[in-house]
């Protein structure tokens, strides 16, 4: 196989590919990892990415709302029910939007840097 110039794991994060060849479908389902690239032959089968991607949407999503609510609450004086009714849509669809790309950001970083469990690369 010809050298590849590197994939940007940004880019392949945000479009969810492959991060050696930035072309073939890393998930096979909503968050399940593939086993192997399709296009490249990436052994993807012992990724793992951990609770990651999970606490980093939690922290953004978090901030992002609290200070969305925050300003709502200040110029329009809402009652509570209403926040609740706008609010939690807002998380759960953020969260959902946000988790399949940052997981594919994790895994697409430790691709680049070589990281696994305890130090190993778990890439071949």
């Amino acid at each position: 196989m010809e050298p590849r110039a590197p994939v940007s794991p940004f880019r392949a994060g945000i479009l969810c590919r492959c991060p050696r060849c930035g072309e073939g479908k890393l998930f096979r389902s909503l968050l399940k990892v593939t086993d192997k690239c399709a296009v490249c032959g990436l052994d993807l089968s012992a990724e793992d990415s951990a609770d990651g991607p999970a606490f980093f949407v939690m922290s953004f999503v978090g901030a992002l709302v609290i200070a969305m609510a925050l300003w709502v609450e200040v110029t329009f004086r809402p009652p509570h029910w209403l926040h609740l009714a706008i609010w939690t849509p807002v998380i759960v669809g953020l969260s959902i939007l946000l988790l399949h790309p940052m997981k594919a950001l994790m895994i697409a970083l430790q691709y680049r840097h070589k990281a696994g469990e305890g130090g190993r690369n778990t890439f071949t």
